[in-house]
């Protein structure tokens, strides 16, 4: 921004009015200063000015923006609940179509009702109803095979804590117990060699 002219001209510079030369815009005052307007004989705020010193509108302000998103929420609700109650009415509503009764080819002009499949409640009920068995099918096929891996952990920690009690087994001098050892030995090496 430009500096504002400066006031040299109104008294002259022998006239013994002092020229405040300024550090930037506000002329060496801090900008606390400029806004309470502290040295214009002030000293205190206006109750707007203080009632207005710390909202910002241009601000971010979640309360704001909370209540925002649920109007637009709510709008958009009640644009889809006016547009079901217009398409329930029209549903509900006579045939729009004439019959003819006699014979002819007036019979082959008329117009046809439309044949679409209509969401009724007994449709949609029989959709969720659908969907809630598919989910439960799913969720008892992950439980059962979240049980099954429990099970065979289970299964092989309480093998291998009895072979490692086994292993560690001694005598009465403290030597170890040589028989399951061995019996382990045997079972690896069966193992190893049926594979």
């Amino acid at each position: 921004m430009k500096r504002p002219p400066s006031h040299a001209g109104v008294e002259g510079p022998a006239g013994g009015a002092e020229l405040k030369k300024g550090k930037g815009r506000w002329g060496g005052r801090s900008r606390n200063e400029q806004r309470l307007g502290s040295g214009r004989g002030g000293g205190a705020l206006s109750l707007a000015a203080f009632a207005n010193a710390k909202s910002r509108t241009n601000g971010y302000n979640p309360a704001l923006i909370k209540k925002q998103k649920e109007f637009y929420k709510n709008a958009k609700l009640i644009g889809k609940y006016k547009r079901s109650k217009k398409h329930q009415s029209h549903s509900n509503g006579p045939p729009q179509f004439q019959i003819h009764e006699n014979g002819g080819d007036d019979v082959h002009n008329v117009p046809k009702p439309h044949n679409k499949k209509k969401r009724t409640a007994q449709s949609l009920k029989q959709e969720y109803e659908k969907k809630r068995a598919e989910d439960e099918k799913a969720k008892k096929e992950r439980e059962a095979i979240i049980q099954a891996k429990r099970e065979e952990r289970e299964k092989s920690e309480a093998k291998r804590k009895e072979l490692k009690e086994k292993m560690f087994k001694k005598t009465r001098s403290g030597q170890p117990v040589m028989k399951y050892r061995i019996e382990h030995l045997l079972e690896t090496a069966l193992g190893s060699s049926s594979k």
